[in-house]
Protein backbone atom coordinates (compact mmCIF):
# COMPACT_ATOMS: atom_id res chain seq x y z
CA UNK A 1 0.00 0.00 0.00
CA UNK A 2 1.60 3.41 -0.56
CA UNK A 3 1.79 6.05 1.80
CA UNK A 4 -0.51 8.89 0.97
CA UNK A 5 1.58 12.32 0.25
CA UNK A 6 0.55 16.05 -0.34
CA UNK A 7 2.38 18.35 -2.64
CA UNK A 8 3.68 21.55 -1.43
CA UNK A 9 4.99 24.34 -3.46
CA UNK A 10 6.54 27.87 -2.56
CA UNK A 11 4.84 30.50 -4.51
CA UNK A 12 6.33 33.36 -2.02
CA UNK A 13 9.07 34.56 -0.77
CA UNK A 14 10.27 34.33 2.69
CA UNK A 15 12.06 37.34 3.05
CA UNK A 16 10.69 39.97 5.59
CA UNK A 17 8.55 37.70 6.95
CA UNK A 18 9.19 36.01 10.73
CA UNK A 19 12.27 33.56 11.33
CA UNK A 20 9.81 30.96 12.29
CA UNK A 21 8.18 30.99 9.26
CA UNK A 22 11.30 30.57 7.01
CA UNK A 23 12.12 28.17 9.27
CA UNK A 24 8.71 26.46 8.86
CA UNK A 25 10.09 26.40 5.47
CA UNK A 26 13.66 24.88 5.30
CA UNK A 27 11.70 22.27 7.91
CA UNK A 28 9.83 21.32 4.82
CA UNK A 29 12.56 21.04 2.14
CA UNK A 30 11.86 24.23 0.64
CA UNK A 31 13.50 27.50 0.52
CA UNK A 32 13.20 29.11 -2.86
CA UNK A 33 10.29 30.15 -5.00
CA UNK A 34 8.96 27.63 -7.29
CA UNK A 35 10.31 24.70 -5.33
CA UNK A 36 8.20 21.55 -4.96
CA UNK A 37 8.39 18.57 -2.46
CA UNK A 38 6.41 15.57 -1.57
CA UNK A 39 5.71 15.77 1.71
CA UNK A 40 3.98 12.41 4.16
CA UNK A 41 0.06 13.56 4.16
CA UNK A 42 0.06 13.02 8.20
CA UNK A 43 -0.83 15.97 11.33
CA UNK A 44 2.39 17.61 11.37
CA UNK A 45 2.95 18.23 7.72
CA UNK A 46 -0.64 19.99 8.04
CA UNK A 47 0.36 21.72 10.80
CA UNK A 48 3.49 23.22 8.78
CA UNK A 49 1.23 23.67 5.69
CA UNK A 50 -1.20 26.11 8.05
CA UNK A 51 1.69 28.49 9.25
CA UNK A 52 3.14 29.49 5.82
CA UNK A 53 0.02 28.93 4.15
CA UNK A 54 0.19 32.17 2.69
CA UNK A 55 3.52 31.40 0.76
CA UNK A 56 3.01 28.08 -0.30
CA UNK A 57 0.43 26.04 -2.90
CA UNK A 58 -0.73 22.49 -1.70
CA UNK A 59 -1.75 19.44 -4.01
CA UNK A 60 -3.01 16.37 -3.16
Amino acid sequence: MASKTVKVTQTRSSIGREKSQGATLKAMGLGKMHRTVELPDNDATWGMINKVSHLVTVAK
